[in-house]
C-alpha cells in the first residue's frame, strides 16, 4: 500500500504539474515572484569577505554600438549557470526553452477523480502516467500472429495456410453459426483439432479476431482448456475486447481464475460490469495489493455492482492471497440460481454447491456448461467429476483413457459409495474376469446403465467399454453381442480391432455394417447387403438404414446407381443442394480440409443424433474423404448407425 501512496504521490505531482503548464507564462511569473530574493539571517558583514584587489579587467568592446558592462572594482563577473537568465538582463527567456505543455477543457473533464485515483492499482497508475508501456516483453520474445494455436502440422495439426486465401466472410459465418455442441462424438473431435490448430488468418481478417472467433466456439462446444491454451499463445497486450471476454470464460471453466490476471491488470478500467471489478479486486490480492483489493470488494458488496454470493466468494478466493484477511462466510441460502461464476468460484474454493442449486442447473438450460466444466475441473474428487463425465465422454470431451483413469480412481476410493462405485467395480469386472461371456455380461449391465453414466442415448458408457471391448477374442460364440462390441470400440477409433470381427458378424448384421463403414479399406459393398440390413433395421424411420446409405455413398464404398436406388427406397434424396452443402462441396472441391472441417462442425450442430439429416451425412463424409481426413469420414459414418 506504501507503494502504491507513494506512486499516488507521483502522480497528484504529475498532474499538478500540467495543470501549471496550462496556466501559461501569468502562472510562473506569480511562482517567481512568490520565491523572492533570499536574506541572510546573520549581522551585516559578518559573512562579506575582505575585498580582494584584482587588476581590472581589460573592457570588451561592445556590440551593435550598445554600451559594455563593466564589473565593479573588487568583484568577479557573475556567470549564470547553463540554462538560467539572470533579472533585468535582456533575453530573459532561454532561445532553446521547451514548449509549456497545454490542456484542454476536454482532457481536463477526463483526468480521474481523486476517488479514483486512490483506488487505482499499481498497474493502473504506471499506464496513467505513462510509467509503463504497452509491451513489458522485449521484442525479441514478443509472439507473431502470423500464426496461432496450439497444434502444429506434424503435431496432428490442419494444415496452417488453408485459411489464408479464402474469404474472411465465410469463415467467419462458419464460426459464429456454431452455436454448440455436435450431434457427433467424432465431429467434435475433428473440429477440436482444427480450432486447435496453428492457423493463419482468413485473408482480409484481423489475426486477433480470428483468434477470439476460434475460441468462442472452443468455449461453447465446452473446450475450455484447449480454449485457454489458444489465448494464451498470444501475447496479453494484442487481446482485443473480444478475446479478452471469450479468455475470461475459458479460465473460469477450467477453474484457472487468477490465470486473467495479466490481462485484467493491463486492461485495468476497460470495463465496468460487477465480474469485470471482482476480478480486478483477485488479482489486485494476487499482486500484493491485499489492501487495495479489500477496499474495493467492501466497495463493491456496499453499491451492489454484483450479487452479494459472488462478493463474498471473490473476497474468500481474494483473502487467499494476502495476510489478516477476515474470515468470510458464503451465504447460500438467498441464492435461488447457480451461474459460471458462482460454480467456478466455489469449485476453486473447495466451497460444496448446494445440492438444490446444482440440481437446478443440471436440469436447466446450461446444463451441459456445467457438465463439460466439472469434469476436467482437477479440484473436484473423482466422486463428485463422475456424474459431469460421462456426458463430456459422449460428447467428444474426455478421451476413452480418461474415463477409464476416473473410475479407476473412484474403484480405488473405499469410501465413496454411490452408484458411480458400483460401475466402477462392473467396469474393474469387464477387464480382469477370466471368462469372456462373464466380462460381455459385465459390459452390458453398463451399457443398460447408460443413462446413469453418461446420460441422452447412453453412448458415454460405450466410450467407457470401449477398450474392454476390444479384448473379447473375435469367436462366433459371441457373435449375438458382436454389433455393441463393435460400436464400443469405434467409440474409441479402435477401428483395426473391430476388423478382427469381420469373418464372424453376418453380412446384413449391425456389426457388418459398422465394419464396412469403418474399415480402412474396403472393396465396396454390393445393394443385396444393403437391401438385407434394411430388411432387419427396427430403428425409427429406419434411420439406421438411411445412415448407412449415406455414409457408404460419402465413401465411395457404393456405386452412384445402387446409392440412389436405395436412397429413393428410403425416401432420402442425395442429390439435393442447399447453400451449406455447396459451401462444403465448394471447399473440398479446393482441397481446403480446415475449411471442409469448420463447415463440416457448422452442419453437425445439436443435442441428439435425431438433429442430424441423412443428407447431411452424405456431405460431411464425401466432402473429408475428398480432402484426406478419410479416418474421421469413416469415424463419423460408423457412429452415425451405432447411434441413429
Amino acid at each position: 500500500m506504501k507503494r502504491a501512496r507513494n506512486r499516488l504521490t507521483l502522480g497528484l505531482s504529475v498532474l499538478a504539474l500540467g495543470l501549471g503548464g496550462a496556466l501559461g507564462g501569468a502562472g510562473l511569473a506569480g511562482f517567481a515572484s512568490a520565491q523572492g530574493k533570499p536574506e541572510s539571517i546573520l549581522p551585516p558583514g559578518f559573512d562579506d569577505p575582505a575585498p580582494v584587489p584584482t587588476p581590472a579587467p581589460r573592457p570588451a568592446p561592445a556590440p551593435s554600438g550598445a554600451p559594455a558592462t563593466q564589473p565593479r572594482p573588487g568583484t568577479q563577473p557573475t556567470v549564470p549557470a547553463p540554462g538560467t537568465f539572470l533579472p533585468g538582463t535582456a533575453g530573459e527567456v532561454p532561445v532553446n526553452a521547451p514548449a509549456l505543455p497545454s490542456i484542454t477543457r476536454d482532457e481536463l473533464a477526463r483526468l480521474p477523480s481523486l476517488e479514483e485515483l486512490e483506488n487505482m492499482s499499481t498497474e493502473e497508475l504506471d499506464q496513467l502516467l505513462g510509467l509503463k508501456p504497452k509491451f513489458d516483453i522485449p521484442p525479441g520474445a514478443r509472439r507473431a500472429l502470423t500464426r496461432v494455436g496450439v497444434m502444429a502440422t506434424e503435431e496432428g495439426g490442419l494444415p496452417p495456410r488453408a485459411l489464408a486465401n479464402q474469404s474472411d466472410k465465410l469463415v467467419r459465418a462458419a464460426l459464429n453459426g456454431t452455436r454448440g455442441p455436435m450431434v457427433s462424438r467424432w465431429g467434435h473431435i475433428l473440429v477440436r483439432r482444427a480450432l486447435a490448430s496453428r492457423l493463419a488468418a482468413p485473408l482480409g481478417m484481423d489475426p486477433v479476431e480470428f483468434a477470439a472467433l476460434r475460441v468462442g466456439v472452443l468455449n461453447r462446444i465446452g473446450e475450455f482448456a484447449v480454449a485457454r491454451a489458444v489465448v494464451q499463445d498470444i501475447d496479453t497486450a494484442n487481446w482485443s475486447p473480444a478475446l479478452t471476454a471469450e479468455a475470461l470464460t475459458a479460465y473460469l471453466g477450467s477453474g484457472d481464475i487468477t490465470g486473467a490476471c495479466p490481462a485484467v491488470r493491463l486492461q485495468g478500467s476497460a470495463r465496468d460490469d460487477g465480474e469485470w471489478q471482482l476480478m480486478q479486486a483477485i488479482c489486485n490480492a494476487y499482486a500484493g495489493e491485499s489492501a487495495l483489493a479489500a477496499s474495493q470488494l467492501d466497495r463493491a458488496l456496499f453499491r451492489g455492482v454484483a450479487p452479494r454470493i459472488d462478493v463474498l466468494l471473490a473476497r474468500r478466493f481474494a483473502g487467499a492471497a494476502g495476510r489478516g484477511q477476515r474470515a468470510v462466510q458464503i451465504e447460500w441460502e438467498p441464492v435461488e440460481q447457480l451461474t459460471p461464476w458462482r460454480f467456478g468460484l466455489a469449485t476453486a474454493l473447495g466451497e460444496p454447491v448446494p445440492e438444490n442449486l446444482m440440481e437446478a442447473a443440471l436440469g436447466g438450460a446450461d446444463a451441459g456448461y456445467y457438465a463439460r466444466s466439472g469434469a476436467l475441473l482437477p479440484m473436484l474428487p473423482a466422486i463428485e467429476r463422475a456424474p459431469f463425465a460421462g456426458r463430456a465422454a459422449r460428447e467428444g470431451i474426455l478421451s476413452s483413457q480418461a474415463l477409464i483413469d476416473l473410475y479407476s480412481a473412484l474403484y480405488a476410493d473405499s469410501t465413496a459409495e454411490s452408484e458411480a462405485r458400483t460401475h466402477a467395480a462392473s467396469l474393474r469386472e469387464a477387464y480382469v474376469a477370466a471368462d469372456p461371456a462373464t466380462r460381455i455380461a459385465a459390459m452390458q449391465r453398463l451399457w443398460e446403465a447408460g443413462n446413469a453414466i453418461g446420460g441422452g442415448d447412453g453412448y458415454g458408457a460405450r466410450v467407457l467399454t470401449a477398450y474392454a471391448a476390444a479384448r473379447i477374442p473375435a469367436d462366433a460364440a459371441h457373435a449375438d453381442a458382436a454389433g455393441a462390441l463393435i460400436a464400443s470400440m469405434l467409440a474409441a477409433g479402435l477401428d483395426r480391432d473391430a476388423l478382427a470381427w469381420r469373418e464372424v458378424v453376418d453380412e446384413g448384421s449391425l456389426g457388418w455394417a459398422l465394419i464396412v463403414l469403418s474399415a480402412p479399406r474396403s472393396n465396396g459393398v454390393g445393394q443385396g447387403a444393403v437391401e438385407s440390413f434394411i430388411s432387419d433395421d427396427d430403428s425409427a424411420e429406419s434411420r439406421k438404414s438411411a445412415f448407412l446409405v449415406a455414409g457408404l455413398a460419402g465413401l465411395g464404398r457404393l456405386d452412384e446407381g445402387d446409392a440412389a436406388a436405395l436412397a429413393d427406397d428410403l425416401g432420402v434424396d442425395l442429390a439435393r443442394q442447399t447453400r451449406w452443402s455447396r459451401a462444403i462441396s465448394r471447399a473440398a472441391a479446393v482441397n481446403n480440409p480446415t475449411l471442409v472441417a469448420l463447415l463440416a462442425g457448422l452442419g453437425m450442430q445439436g443435442t441428439s443424433w435425431e438433429q442430424m439429416t441423412p443428407l447431411h451425412l452424405y456431405h460431411i463424409t464425401a466432402a473429408l474423404t475428398r480432402v484426406g481426413l478419410e479416418a474421421e469420414a469413416r469415424m463419423i459414418a460408423a457412429e452415425a448407425v451405432a447411434r441413429g
